[in-house]
């Protein structure tokens, strides 16, 4: 699937990826190819970007938004550090 990880001041992430690891505002969820279209509010904690079934890439993310659709998910952050 196609992420984007956006923050006002600039793009973070950009590519294909095989899933996502997020904290919701009603708790932590995955989003994986093809999920079912979804919109949802995002707190502060730990974001993972599975690159593929063995590569990761955490972020602290300080709240937001992701929207998946037609297999494109759009992360919307106030802010995102990259961990690793």
């Amino acid at each position: 699937m196609t992420l984007e990880i956006l923050t006002p001041e600039r793009k973070i992430f950009s590519g294909e990826v095989y899933g996502l690891y997020l904290p919701g505002t009603e708790g932590t969820f995955e989003i994986l190819e093809r999920h079912a279209p979804i919109v949802a509010s995002l707190r502060k904690g730990k974001m993972k970007v599975f690159k593929d079934k063995n590569t990761t890439q955490s972020y602290e993310i300080s709240g937001g938004f992701v929207e998946m659709i037609n297999n494109k998910a759009s992360v919307l952050l106030e802010d995102a550090k990259a961990l690793d």
